[in-house]
């Protein structure tokens, strides 16, 4: 019994860390969209002053 749940929580413990992994990566996706979105409502001259700004939006990761 003590074997079967060993590898039972091995087993969980890796697909958490996958599901991590995409948390991150679709986090990444989503701060790249969200800012692409905010950047085609801007005029072409708003955007080029835009570009040359850092990043400055927050996210926490998971």
């Amino acid at each position: 019994l003590d074997l079967m749940k060993n590898h039972l929580m091995h087993a969980v413990r890796e697909e958490v860390e996958i599901l991590k992994e995409q948390i991150l990566e679709l986090n990444t996706l989503l701060k790249t969209l969200q800012l692409e979105k905010f950047q085609s409502g801007l005029s072409p001259k708003e955007q080029a002053a835009e570009s040359q700004v850092p990043e400055t939006l927050g996210g926490s990761a998971v």
